[in-house]
């Protein structure tokens, strides 16, 4: 199978979403408001604002999923990026949503 019948069996798989969540980044643990709009086991698309400094690996606290996903960032366009999820965490502490 090549690559990018690969990426296209994997976009397939894509559950639509829309879920409010929040970037944290270890930076003074500051928090970059999201929505994830498709998310599958391994990853997730998020919508950012366009001009957001999204930095290469950081928490995604999903409140609807009650878990924090360490993610790395993939790609990005515009207002969208796309992440690869490397582990869970519980609810941060200081995050109150």
């Amino acid at each position: 199978m090549s690559e990018q019948e690969a990426n296209h069996r994997e976009r397939e798989h894509r559950q639509r979403v829309l879920k409010g969540a929040t970037i944290i980044t270890s930076i003074h643990n500051s928090e970059i408001a999201c929505v994830v709009r498709n998310q599958h086991t391994g990853g997730a698309e998020l919508k950012v604002a366009a001009d957001a400094i999204i930095p290469e690996r950081f928490s995604l606290y999903v409140p609807v999923d009650g878990v924090a996903y360490e993610a790395l960032v993939r790609w990005r366009r515009n207002d969208r990026v796309g992440v690869q999820f490397t582990g869970t965490g519980p609810k941060p502490r200081f995050h109150y949503g």
